[in-house]
């Protein structure tokens, strides 16, 4: 991870205990600062908690705001604002995509489109069977823009924010598709790390989208 610390993911209604918590196994809390992006929580012994701000901004006066002691009530609140959010999850070969509110998925398709290895085999040159991949793989996200497109903008309007999942690279692919345009100006930086796009992993990943990333220092 950028910067060191260990990444945990907190939901909602745990996040205030998690906090607690915190202060007792690190000497109590000196400060806490609350920004439009990222709340900071210092510990007695020096240790931090980063908590990243789930579709910000968080609703603070100015850049930054210190408190002395815990003061994460305005984190809290924000983190369990009820939203409805998309889910755009790729990895070449298969993607999900979906529409969740308060966690459950309400909306969704999901598809796989076979996309071969990387090593040539069956006596095949090299040449053609590395065309022959691309032309599947191209394939896969073409149908993956086209699953997105049907299924996410039609809501677009309806939509508090965007998460990603998958594999960067088809992510930057989909980029390019300009009708998607609208989905990735609401995406939130995170990309989910997630297994083979699947139902029940869009399922797990609507989960995640209410957790709040907290990086430990």
């Amino acid at each position: 991870m950028r910067g060191g610390g260990r990444a945990v993911e907190v939901e909602p209604d745990r996040l205030a205990g998690w906090f607690e918590r915190f202060a007792t196994r690190n000497d109590g809390v000196v400060s806490t600062v609350l920004g439009a992006e990222e709340v900071v929580v210092t510990g007695g012994n020096g240790t931090t908690a980063t908590a990243a701000v789930p579709f910000p901004p968080l609703g603070v006066e100015g850049e930054h705001r210190e408190h002395e002691g815990l003061a994460v009530a305005p984190l809290v609140e924000h983190a369990s604002l009820d939203r409805r959010i998309g889910l755009l999850l790729v990895r070449l070969g298969g993607h999900s995509v979906g529409v969740a509110q308060r966690g459950e998925v309400v909306l969704s398709r999901t598809d796989r489109r076979l996309v071969h290895g990387r090593n040539a085999a069956g006596g095949w040159s090299q040449q053609r069977f590395a065309r022959r991949r691309e032309g599947q793989a191209r394939q896969a996200l073409r149908a993956a823009a086209d699953d997105a497109a049907e299924v996410l903008l039609p809501h677009v309007s309806e939509l508090d924010g965007v998460v990603l999942g998958g594999d960067r690279k088809a992510l930057d692919e989909l980029r390019a598709d300009r009708r998607l345009a609208p989905l990735f100006a609401l995406a939130a930086p995170r990309v989910l790390d997630i297994a083979e796009p699947r139902r029940t992993v869009l399922d797990d990943a609507a989960r995640r989208t209410l957790a709040v990333e907290i990086v430990l220092r």
